[in-house]
């Protein structure tokens, strides 16, 4: 018999939040023991009426949490998020509808926030586009070879432009890192806002029970030649010889933000160019970054990773698609949005013209019929319609509207989201 509606599904309690975190552990493959640091480090950022469990009897079976949440749009504006995570189902309880009740319940409540999208970092493919979410950025990693690179290695903290490269301490990076990080997000659509909390556990301020071995990795600035710091990278080297004594040691970048393509000439320049690196993996970069065509020989960036990253769900189309800007765009398009969760279907009339943009509700022709999940891929212009209409999961209701889609949602730069959550 199926037993699902005798399983409890709601936000957890302050007394169950240990049972939470075991749960959690089990999801996730990790030991499931739960210590007193563990709980008392989740109480300071939990919020238990946003941290929904599943119940059979007093056992924890599936755990979920949101939290707030700003994405980028488009152009620059701020947009509010749901942001998901920590989604689990013990493998005692899967195929019970456990996970449908949780993101039913969750989606329903960001709704009635007035959240325009949500979001999450998928583990496994297949699971959140039957709940409306379409993977809306990629990312990449690449692994230089510096010594093919052809970066002239003597000048790698001077750069031609007159700013320079200064190495500094994590006590600075906290001072400058948030500013710096504020205005990268108003520049590059897809990235999201950062915290207090993620600063500091960045730069080892405040280490999670989970991170006791953490070092401080090095950190690097770049100054413009007025002085103003454009540039950040925080990265890592091993200890590794060859058997002719030779070093050979990799620099892995943890995380790199620049506000200009200045400060990346110079952050990627000085990390090939540092003294005994003979590989530098760049960690999680946009799809189309300029490293590798920053480089002498581009050939010495390999291609190691290129993968789906941020999913969103549009919770609100007409504050999703007004939110975002369309440079250089005009024109008007029907969209017939179909979404089976019940949050965003509808038929709705985007108007164009220049930074004019409009989107309502309409009962016109549609020109497209494409589901939410597809409204979602093509939102920050990672996605082209032309392409899901040939993959049959867009409809043309009228010739050449997937290329004048396209025309308008399309963006000269890839989306990209840095982070994991």
């Amino acid at each position: 018999m199926d037993d699902t509606p005798a399983i409890d599904v709601r936000p957890v309690t302050e007394r169950e939040i240990p049972a939470w975190i075991r749960a959690l552990k089990t999801g996730f493959l990790k030991p499931p023991t739960v210590t007193d640091e563990d709980v008392a480090d989740r109480r300071t950022y939990l919020d238990p009426s946003r941290t929904l469990a599943a119940f059979d009897g007093d056992r924890c079976v599936a755990t979920f949490r949101s939290f707030p949440q700003e994405l980028t749009a488009v152009g620059g504006a701020p947009v509010p998020a749901d942001g998901i995570t920590q989604v689990t189902v013990s493998a005692t309880h899967r195929r019970r509808g456990l996970l449908t009740r949780m993101m039913q319940m969750d989606l329903a409540a960001a709704k009635e926030r007035g959240d325009v999208v949500a979001t999450l970092i998928a583990a496994e493919y297949p699971i959140y586009g039957r709940y409306g979410f379409g993977p809306a950025t990629s990312v990449a990693e690449w692994a230089v070879d510096t010594r093919r690179s052809g970066v002239d290695r003597r000048r790698a903290g001077q750069p031609e432009d007159g700013g320079r490269v200064e190495l500094v301490d994590a006590e600075y990076v906290r001072k400058v890192g948030p500013g710096l990080h504020d205005r990268h997000r108003r520049l590059q659509h897809g990235v999201l806002d950062r915290d207090e909390r993620w600063w500091q556990v960045a730069t080892g301020a405040l280490r999670p029970p989970g991170q006791k071995d953490w070092a401080e990795p090095f950190y690097a600035v770049y100054r413009a030649p007025d002085g103003e710091v454009e540039g950040l990278v925080a990265y890592r080297a091993d200890d590794k010889w060859s058997d002719a004594k030779q070093p050979d040691n990799t620099a892995t970048v943890e995380w790199l933000t620049a506000v200009g393509p200045a400060a990346e000439r110079a952050l990627w320049t000085y990390l090939c160019s540092i003294d005994w690196v003979t590989t530098v993996k760049s960690g999680w970069r946009a799809p189309d970054d300029l490293l590798p065509l920053l480089l002498p020989d581009p050939r010495a960036a390999r291609l190691t990773l290129h993968t789906d990253w941020l999913w969103v769900r549009i919770l609100d189309v007409v504050r999703a698609l007004e939110s975002r800007s369309y440079p250089g765009a005009s024109g008007a398009l029907v969209l017939e949005v179909v979404d089976p969760g019940g949050f965003a279907g509808g038929r709705y009339r985007l108007e164009v013209d220049g930074e004019a943009v409009s989107c309502t509700a309409t009962r016109a022709d549609a020109d497209l019929t494409l589901g939410v999940a597809e409204l979602a891929s093509l939102w920050l212009g990672e996605e082209s319609v032309v392409r899901l209409a040939a993959l049959g999961r867009v409809r043309e209701e009228r010739a050449g509207a997937g290329l004048a889609a396209d025309a308008l949602l399309r963006t000269s730069r890839r989306p990209w989201c840095p982070d994991m959550f």
